[in-house]
């Protein structure tokens, strides 16, 4: 029997999703899935969800539901984290006092501003989940999904470097997937590499039958004056290769985007975007309540891309794949610092979790991307020492914000979003800084 914990697994939809593909692999074994949650009214919805998924896919299953986190963990094999703290009103707090200080972000959740706060108030969770898991699941493999993605990874290597930790996020595949769409070509039927740092790697191979895709994009690029409207052209045309993540998120990790409001019209960008998702979130946990609630079937899509079950099926039944993942740069990219974490791909199977060297990156590529290391280092660098004034430089060196605000001005919205988080930071983060002191 596989033992998987869902840590959150009151994000239903995810838990929905996660579930039906692990359940699509038949020659997996019988699942003893732990559901956790600090919610008992989502937790309860994410048990209807797990045993309406069994039932309808004719594949039993075990199911224990929990807000006790130990029981959860007790003797696991992997672990998947989803969680969010502070939930929705910590990330409007994000997004929305900075929009007050003239600073606009459209998702706010991996870097930036944003990335930095809800990094801050993760933190001290994921060393008590990795406490947990060397007291009860020493063995077990982290999988995790929450955002900031690499910031949580790097964090979890600090306090917790003898538990294997994995970051999965469908970036890239969707990526390689939209754009072969674009060009007339199914995925499967095209190779795809990436590299960099999650939601900013770049697309460095990207063939079918041998041949680079990149010219039939640029050509099909030239065909329709459209997409040239779009923040990932911009940067593609810039640096000369893709980024993999939406244009909404990328436009928050550069200074090009966001600074005036000539250009987030002219890239058709939506500034709180993820204020309006977060909504839509809760408004399909209700959905899934009530159709529970009434006996209705949920919806259900399997073959969703997601990389969770095909580690787990990978490390379990020793079959051979080839995901992108985010763990610790050991010698994987040369010229971003070791320590970091960054993307590549990683070979799953019998030999375990094995990254990929991928040698040095274009340099302008590369450059983009230590910005952005450099805000999570500073991140870092502030929870580990308990130090506030390495919360400000993060946000000091984030590419968006300095773009946008002064010194000063970032010193005092650090100081507003530390009023508001509250006791959700740790407590030697909570102090004032005054913008004028030396």
């Amino acid at each position: 029997m596989t033992r998987v914990a869902f840590i959150g697994a009151g994000s239903v939809v995810f838990t929905r999703q996660l579930l039906a593909d692990l359940l699509g692999f038949e020659d997996l074994p019988q699942l003893d899935l732990r559901l956790h949650d600090v919610d008992e009214r989502r937790l309860a919805v994410a048990e209807g969800t797990a045993h309406q998924v069994s039932e309808r896919l004719g594949r039993p299953l075990q199911v224990t539901a929990t807000t006790d986190r130990r029981r959860a963990l007790a003797d696991v094999d992997f672990v998947v984290n989803m969680v969010q703290i502070g939930g929705v009103d910590a990330t409007r707090l994000d997004l929305e006092i900075p929009a007050r200080h003239g600073l606009q972000q459209t998702i706010g959740d991996t870097t930036g501003v944003g990335g930095v706060f809800r990094a801050l108030r993760t933190f001290p969770f994921l060393t008590g989940l990795l406490e947990d898991m060397r007291a009860v699941a020493p063995g077990a493999v982290l999988l995790n999904y929450t955002n900031p993605m690499a910031m949580n990874v790097w964090w979890a290597n600090v306090v917790a470097p003898d538990i294997t930790t994995m970051g999965l996020c469908h970036s890239v595949y969707w990526t390689a997937n939209d754009l072969a769409e674009l060009v007339g070509l199914h995925v499967d039927d095209t190779r795809f590499r990436a590299a960099g740092v999650n939601h900013q790697a770049w697309l460095l191979d990207w063939t079918h039958d041998g041949q680079d895709l990149y010219p039939r994009l640029r050509e099909r690029i030239r065909q329709d004056p459209e997409l040239e409207r779009r923040v990932r052209v911009e940067v593609f045309r810039r640096i000369g290769f893709y980024p993999t993540e939406t244009s909404e998120h990328s436009s928050e990790y550069l200074p090009w985007f966001l600074r005036s409001a000539e250009q987030i019209e002219r890239f058709r960008l939506q500034p709180l975007e993820y204020v309006g998702i977060s909504e839509e979130n809760l408004a399909e946990f209700a959905a899934a309540e009530r159709a529970l609630a009434n006996g209705e079937p949920l919806e259900l899509e399997q073959g969703a891309a997601e990389y969770a079950p095909q580690v787990i099926h990978s490390l379990v039944t020793g079959t051979e794949r080839e995901i992108h993942a985010n763990v610790v740069n050991d010698g994987l990219i040369d010229n971003l610092p070791a320590g970091c974490v960054v993307e590549v791909p990683t070979s799953v199977g019998a030999g375990g979790v094995v990254p990929q060297p991928m040698g040095s990156l274009p340099t302008a590529a590369a450059a983009l991307n230590r910005s952005y290391v450099s805000v999570n280092e500073l991140t870092i660098r502030a929870a580990r020492d308990g130090d506030p004034l390495a919360v400000r430089q993060a946000v000091l060196v984030d590419p968006n914000a300095s773009s946008t605000l002064t010194p000063a001005q970032i010193w005092d919205l650090c100081n507003e979003l530390v009023a508001a988080h509250g006791d959700l930071l740790p407590e030697p983060l909570r102090v004032q800084l005054d913008p004028a002191a030396i």
